[in-house]
């Protein structure tokens, strides 16, 4: 499987990679929305992992102009924010799972098989 991170901390982002890698899934890492959204084809069989807190384009945008595509790739948000602060930043976006950070590799692989 495809994986793609658009994260911001690159701590986050190697860690995930290194993990997901050894999952045998293939990774490739953004540092922020302009750069995915300028560079990346995901496909429905892909996932993307997306910080909701990136600076320029915000994760949520970036799941808006996913959910837009004809072919809508799988989507898992992550975010270290408060869940209320979540809730309300990301109301009436489009079906997709999210996880807070610290993140949990059972709730992460879960989703990933579920993907």
């Amino acid at each position: 499987m495809r994986v793609h991170i658009v994260e911001d901390d690159t701590a986050v982002a190697d860690a995930l990679s290194v993990v997901l890698s050894d999952f045998g899934h293939s990774v490739k890492c953004y540092p922020d929305g302009e750069t995915f959204l300028e560079t990346a084809s995901p496909v429905s069989e892909d996932v993307v992992i997306v910080d909701v807190g990136l600076p320029g384009i915000g994760g949520d945008d970036v799941i808006l102009h996913l959910n837009a595509m004809q072919d809508v790739p799988r989507i898992i948000a992550i975010s270290g924010k408060p869940k209320n602060a979540l809730e309300r930043r990301l109301s009436g976006l489009p079906d997709h799972v999210l996880l807070r950070k610290p993140l949990s590799l059972a709730a992460l692989t879960e989703h990933l098989l579920k993907a």
